[in-house]
């Protein structure tokens, strides 16, 4: 099983110029960064209300669907499911996992796709997954476990590639499943949906070093991928529009 650790990597967001505030409903936690003078509590009770009717409505279709939180291989689309789902499904087809691979990043899509209407900058991050708008560069530290390279590494993201997402899949960190050993797999992908699949995908191919760099080419191969990082101890392969930076 991966070690489970605190979010306390959601401290490094501090240090931007953004007002960052949790919402949390069930599984989903979000945290979120919007601009300082442009945050009132009533956006936070906007935002809840949002997760909490595609909750419902998730758990509704689950309900009627059961095979399809279980399933580890795409499924097969339905035109009358919400459109969260279909868009899960078809992310997930593309890269060949279940559905729920991509459920994180539907959730920080969600809520940055509708606060992107209002906000220029805006973050989501959703157990390691981000929705990004942005009119700046930005650095998205990369947490890798026990590698060499956690904590010290970062991806920095120009603003013509927002709004993006950004979702970093691990078999050795966190609580979701994944059937590789990979320190940490970060994906940079159209939309959120897409890198968490792509992510989740990518690190299930990587048990040892040597497995790095025929994952990411498997990553590189998937439309609306724009770059992709994987670790493995003291080993990286990347791919794509990736900037590796220091990070401290």
């Amino acid at each position: 099983m991966p070690e489970y650790r605190e979010r306390t990597y959601r401290e490094s967001f501090k240090k931007t110029e953004l007002h960052f505030f949790q919402v949390v409903v069930k599984e989903t936690d979000l945290y979120i960064g919007v601009p300082r003078d442009r945050f009132t509590p009533e956006l936070a009770e906007e935002v809840y209300d949002l997760v909490l009717k595609a909750r419902r409505d998730m758990e509704q279709y689950l309900q009627f669907h059961p095979g399809f939180k279980e399933s580890l291989e795409p499924v097969t689309p339905d035109p009358d499911a919400p459109k969260m789902i279909r868009d899960m499904v078809q992310a997930a087809a593309a890269c060949g996992v279940g559905p729920m691979a991509a459920v994180a990043g539907a959730f920080a899509q969600l809520v940055g796709r509708y606060l992107a209407n209002s906000y220029t900058e805006v973050i989501v991050e959703n157990g390691g997954d981000i929705y990004l708008q942005t009119t700046k560069p930005r650095l998205i530290g990369i947490f890798a476990g026990n590698s060499p390279f956690s904590g010290r590494i970062a991806v920095k993201v120009p603003p013509y590639l927002s709004p993006l997402g950004i979702c970093t899949s691990s078999g050795t960190v966190g609580h979701s499943l994944s059937f590789g050993k990979a320190d940490a797999v970060t994906v940079l992908a159209e939309t959120s949906i897409l890198a968490d699949a792509v992510a989740t995908a990518t690190a299930n191919k990587i048990n040892r070093p040597e497995d790095l760099q025929a994952a990411t080419a498997f990553a590189a191969e998937i439309k609306g991928v724009r770059g992709v990082l994987a670790i493995k101890n003291d080993k990286l392969a990347a791919w794509g529009e990736v900037e590796l930076v220091p990070y401290s």
